[in-house]
Parts: C-alpha cells; structure tokens; sequence
C-alpha cells in the first residue's frame, strides 16, 4: 500500500514538472489594450487591426493586440490617463497630447510654420529621434508616428483673409489649450467644444468655423453646415501609437524588433495612402456640396504675416522655443534651396 502511495506521488511530481504550472501559462501571453479615437473605418482604423493581426502571427499569439477604436476607451485624456494606469497598455495620441507627455512636440502643429508635405517629412526625418528620445525618457515608448492630414480651415461664410474669420465665432477643441491661447492671442473668437458636438455647434451657431482635418470634417459630416473651405493649409496634424513602457519590457525579446518592424510597415503605407485618402475626401465633399475658396499669393502672406506678428510672445509658453528654432532652420533652408 504504501509503495503505491508513493508511485502515484511519484508520478504526480512527475508530471507537475514537466507540465507548465497555471501561472506560466497565463503568463505566456501578453494583453495590450490599444485606446484610439479613430473610427475604425478609417485607413487607420483598417491599419491598426491588420497590425494586430500581424503581431499575433509574428509572436506565435503570445502577443495580443486589442484595439478600442471609435473613442470607446474615451478622451485622448482618458487614454493617457489609463496609459500611466496600465489600464490601458497602449494608445494612439495626437501631438497635442503627446506634447504633455514630452513638452516641444505640438510646435510641430504650429500654424504656418510647416507649409507642405516636403517640408513635414524633412522635419520628421531630422527631429523624430530627438522627439522619440523624449518621449522615452517618460517612460513611454514611441511605437509609430501616424500623419493625420493638413488642418485648414472650415466656415459657414467664405474666409480669404484673417479679417473674414476673425468676424466668426472660431471652435477648437477643448482639450487644446495650446491653440486656443494661440489664436486668441492673434484676435480670433475662439469658442472650445468637444469634437463630438461640432456639427451640433455648427447647426446651433454656437460656432461659425472651425480649423480640423478634411477627413475629420468629412467622418462628422460637419461640412454639411461649414460648407466653405479655405484651400490654405494651416498645419500638419500628427499622431504616434505609444506603450507604456513596462509593457514593452514585458514583450519578449525575441519579438521586439519585429513587432516594431510592422508598425513601422504601417507607418509607411499610411503616410502615402493618407495624402491620397485627403485629396479624395476633398473631391468627394465638392461633389456633396463643399466649397472650396483659392488663395493667392498676397492673400496667403497676410496669414503668414498675422501669425508672425504675434510668434515672439507665444514661444517659451505655448510652443517650445527650441524646437521652433530647429524646426523655422529646417523649413527655411529647404526653401531657400
């Protein structure tokens, strides 16, 4: 009896070596809960879930990638809330969050400062390790950066001139403070709102203009009522996916480089597919009704030179003197090639 007793132990022992524990098992495999305000239907929304895919092939599923698209995880700052909470490992953020993550990287959607996408892609290609660098050193790590499109603006009148759209009461999203000091500082009427109320602004007339990317006004419909678009660009709008950077660490190694390999994979096929998707919105909302106004040349500089006039005082506060130096040196030495 006794020699049986110890052969089932035996065995027992035997096989609890051999066999992973529960706690090994479940630690296998690594959640990361991905927040974006993206529509999933989106080209980034459809690049976001491919790469979930792809990251789960690439670590034979001990990886898994979620993503809350549409807002559902909440505000971006909600997201950089649960980020720094672990209640969400990863996220999608726009430059002005990001900017309170690493101060500096909203000079980027400086108005005017960066005019076209030659000039966004050689400030990307000379600044984005530096602005990495940053963002690392809040123990967040930097996954892939996202171009969102040109912002420009949006009115229920024609705007040519700073004067037409300083008569407009101007909406801006509430949770840019930035900007709004910046276009206050310049004169402007300056009305914050939550994006997911601007065409309700826009119909109720709390607001008479807004400054938002083509693709954004077209996903809202808000062009429907601010149906007059000034050609102008005002300024690149950006995002980058980032991790909290416990959770990178806990990525086993052996996956990190391609992990990081796909997003960037991403990060390219956006950034052509983005510009295309841009022009195309536009020509869609002519067709629905859109106007779009030309600026000329004069018309043009008298923008450059409102927001010029009034630089000197916002840098330092709203936007990183530093990095507006650097970034003024790249675009102007571009252009005076």
């Amino acid at each position: 009896m006794k020699k049986t007793v110890w052969c089932v132990l035996g065995c027992m022992l035997f096989f609890r070596v051999l066999l992973p524990s529960p706690v090994f098992a479940q630690r296998r495999k690594l959640t990361i809960k991905l927040a974006s305000l993206v529509p999933e239907n989106t080209p980034w929304g459809g690049a976001l879930n491919r790469m979930a895919d792809e990251w789960g092939q690439i670590s034979n599923g001990e990886v898994e990638l979620i993503i809350y698209h549409n807002g559902v995880a909440g505000t971006e700052v909600d997201a950089l809330r649960k980020l720094k909470l672990n209640q969400a490992q990863a996220a999608m953020l726009s430059s002005f969050s990001l900017d309170t993550i690493a101060p500096g990287i909203m000079t980027l959607s400086c108005p005017f400062l960066i005019r076209n996408n030659a000039e966004l892609d050689l400030v990307l290609e000379t600044l984005k390790p530096e602005m990495e660098r940053r963002i690392s050193e809040k123990n967040f790590f930097p996954l892939a950066w996202s171009k969102v499109g040109w912002v420009r603006f949006f009115s229920k009148s024609p705007v040519f001139v700073p004067a037409d759209l300083k008569s407009l009461k101007l909406g801006t999203d509430e949770n840019d403070p930035a900007m709004i000091d910046a276009f206050k500082a310049m004169g402007y009427k300056m009305v914050p709102v939550a994006m997911n109320q601007v065409l309700i602004s826009l119909g109720s007339g709390m607001i008479e203009a807004m400054y938002q990317s083509p693709v954004n006004m077209a996903g809202t419909q808000a062009f429907g009522v601010a149906k007059h678009m000034a050609s102008i660009a005002i300024a690149p709008f950006m995002g980058c996916i980032v991790l909290n950077q416990t959770t990178w660490n806990r990525i086993p190694a052996q996956y990190r480089d391609a992990l990081k390999q796909s997003a960037q994979q991403m990060e390219a096929e956006l950034s052509i597919s983005i510009q295309e998707l841009e022009q195309s919105v536009i020509k869609s909302m002519q067709k629905n009704g859109l106007i779009i106004h030309e600026i000329n040349d004069a018309q043009q500089q008298l923008w450059y030179d409102d927001v010029g006039r009034i630089i000197p005082s916002l840098l330092g506060t709203t936007f990183d003197r530093d990095m507006y130096q650097r970034i003024e040196s790249i675009v102007k030495n571009h252009r005076g090639k």
